[in-house]
């Protein structure tokens, strides 16, 4: 049932484990964890391994800790975060699940307009410097993958600049899921890259202090990486079927 773990004391590799198991269903909402010893030899680490990641299961939303008793797991989908997106993106046998890429390709496109539509109403000068310093470097650089680090630069500034704590953490978590899938990204999304003229005019709406228009030109912008992704994930489903 679980793996032996080769490094002692490394609970990044327990939770990691212990994650996969709960997120695949192998171990079922309700279903009740070994305890520490149990966990302990069943690795092949100290306790305070286990105990760190036991800690951090319980934070994620993932299982259930009775002082004193046992450690039940929880159904993810009625109790945790944005922060297990990363996990669940990519299965431990390095396939994607479509359904976990999709719902994040539609929570960037909805959520992305109304993050410009913030940051145009609030407007700081250091964060929209920023933006146009990025923009003047993307617009200087004919290289997908130099553009994709500016892009996701740009987008991180733009969020810092909305206000929201939220809408920051949010896109933290959807970063740490794109990373699984990086070195894929930048020939994926090269048509939303490319797109300068739109993001041109987010950023001019930004500097007007026009919400609306942000939001437009920012939905604009995101359409065509939108479409690009959602074009790839059918064709890997469809490859996945045969």
């Amino acid at each position: 049932m679980f793996q032996h773990i080769a490094k002692q004391s490394i609970s990044d590799t327990v939770f990691d484990q212990l994650t996969a198991k709960i997120l695949d269903g192998e171990l079922d909402a309700g279903e009740t964890l070994p305890g520490e010893r149990s966990l302990c030899e069943l690795l092949g680490v100290n306790r305070g391994a286990v105990r760190e990641a036991i800690k951090r299961l319980q934070q994620a939303g993932l299982v259930d800790v009775r002082h004193g008793g046992k450690t039940t797991v929880l159904d993810y989908l009625d109790h945790g975060g944005l922060e297990l997106l990363p996990q669940l993106m990519i299965t431990p046998e390095g396939k994607m699940r479509l359904e976990v890429a999709r719902s994040i390709v539609s929570m960037r496109q909805s959520m992305a307009p109304d993050i410009a539509k913030a940051c145009a109403q609030k407007r700081k000068a250091k964060h929209l410097q920023q933006m146009q310093s990025l923009l003047t470097q993307m617009q200087q650089t004919d290289d997908a993958k130099e553009l994709q680090t500016l892009a996701f630069a740009y987008w991180r500034e733009l969020v810092a600049g909305s206000g929201n704590i939220a809408y920051r953490l949010a896109f933290n978590s959807m970063q740490k899921a794109y990373d699984k899938i990086w070195s894929l990204l930048a020939s994926v999304l090269e048509p939303e890259l490319r797109d300068l003229d739109n993001l041109e005019k987010l950023t001019q709406a930004i500097a007007e202090q026009d919400a609306d228009q942000a939001q437009h030109f920012a939905s604009e912008y995101l359409l065509n990486g939108t479409n690009a992704m959602n074009a790839v994930l059918n064709a890997y489903g469809q490859a996945e079927i045969k």
